[in-house]
């Protein structure tokens, strides 16, 4: 019989796990990797195949768990995000975050019936899974990590990253539906446009609301004001969501309206869900290392890294010239943006959607999901700033007061 843990060993446990998560992410920034690694790594040594033998397989609670992160740090994200900086890449970033999403999902499809020979709607579920890029990530990478784009790039690759995950989790669900025979076509459609109509006109309209609740409604206490905040951005999720919505879009449209009102302690507010985020960050993506057993990954080796490269080196910039060709943008900017369509916590998030489906090999299409996701940040977050430099994207560093602005080098 086992013995109980008691919640003081929990803790403990999750004390540590939190301390080495932030100490050890000063050493990946000076590395040039990716924290969201390295979080996603402690979690794998922490768990049953690593030295800290935390045996942990449940599926639901890494989906409620990742759920909720994903509120919080897709509301926070629009807070941060400049309305009039956004407003000249609205309709690029739109392309991008549907048939941009869509062209990807079915480019990894075909490369996973045809070369890894998977069945077919299994195949183009692994696409839909993976097809999004991930929000937690680039504003990791792009917030955090040094990485200085021009302005008008950097805000085109936030809002296509809070923006497209509705679309991958309309594919996804969508195949699974269809897989387990519980839905047809027309119903599939129909589910589409709801699902991202209520989002776009709930996430304005409650953002609006939410506004207004904390202009007028807020409790003089900061403590208080600040809870508030949070209630109102998971009460938007929960509300669309409960009404056929897509709620991630919608709080991430909240959070990019509220975010353009004047409130009260504005900045103390930003800083306030900028810290939440993080510590959701980090416990979703050690909450994902756990749940992945290391020694199940040899066997998707191969077909892990062909995907990814595949991914990387294929089917996003193709997705991203396709839906972006009538934009007209210089070459050297859809290759940039190409090259960011960072993975992270949604398709792993995404992945447990047929494990509690119970579909046939689900367990293997986890293991290439979290595979993918590995590889795509591994390798193209530390990179980034190298490839913007080469392709001449790089904005120069802000000059301290009373220093000279730096000469850039003729091209």
């Amino acid at each position: 019989m086992v013995a109980a843990v008691s919640l003081d060993h929990i803790l403990l446990v999750s004390a540590l796990l939190l301390l080495a998560s932030v100490l050890v992410s000063r050493i990946s920034d000076r590395l040039g990797v990716p924290a969201l690694v390295v979080f996603m790594g402690l979690g794998m040594l922490a768990g049953s195949d690593g030295p800290g033998g935390i045996y942990f397989d449940d599926a639901r609670v890494a989906q409620g768990l990742g759920v909720v992160a994903l509120v919080i740090i897709l509301y926070s994200g629009g807070l941060d995000t400049d309305w009039r900086k956004v407003r000249p890449v609205l309709w690029q970033a739109v392309s991008l975050a549907t048939l941009g999403v869509a062209l990807t999902a079915t480019l990894v499809g075909l490369f996973a019936v045809v070369v890894l020979e998977l069945p077919p709607l299994i195949g183009f579920l692994l696409g839909a899974i993976v097809s999004s890029t991930d929000a937690a990530a680039v504003f990791s990478v792009l917030r955090a990590g040094g990485v200085r784009l021009r302005e008008r790039l950097r805000s085109l690759l936030e809002l296509e990253s809070g923006s497209n995950d509705p679309m991958a989790v309309l594919l996804t669900v969508g195949l699974i539906e269809l897989i387990l025979q519980r839905a047809g076509g027309l119903e599939l459609a129909g589910l589409f446009v709801k699902q991202l109509g209520l989002g776009v006109l709930l996430g304005f309209a409650l953002g609006h609301l939410m506004a207004w609740v904390l202009r007028r409604l807020a409790p003089q206490n900061n403590g208080l004001y600040f809870t508030l905040s949070l209630a109102l951005a998971l009460l938007c999720y929960s509300v669309v969501a409960v009404l056929g919505g897509s709620g991630f879009l919608a709080v991430y449209l909240a959070g990019l309206v509220v975010g353009q009102q004047d409130l009260r302690d504005e900045a103390d507010l930003r800083l306030f869900h900028e810290g939440l985020a993080w510590l959701m960050q980090i416990v979703m993506f050690l909450a994902l290392g756990l749940l992945v057993f290391p020694s199940q990954l040899p066997p998707v080796l191969l077909e892990g890294t062909l995907s990814a490269l595949f991914l990387i080196l294929v089917a996003r910039p193709l997705s991203v010239l396709l839906s972006l060709w009538w934009f007209r943008l210089p070459w050297n900017e859809l290759l940039l943006v190409g090259w960011v369509g960072l993975r992270g916590a949604v398709p792993i998030v995404l992945a447990t959607f047929p494990l509690l489906a119970g579909v046939a090999g689900a367990n293997q299409l986890f293991n290439l999901v979290f595979f993918i996701v590995l590889s795509s940040v591994a390798l193209q977050g530390p990179t980034l700033n190298a490839v913007a430099r080469r392709l001449g994207l790089e904005e120069p560093p802000t000059p301290r007061p009373g220093e000279p602005a730096r000469r850039q080098p003729a091209p």
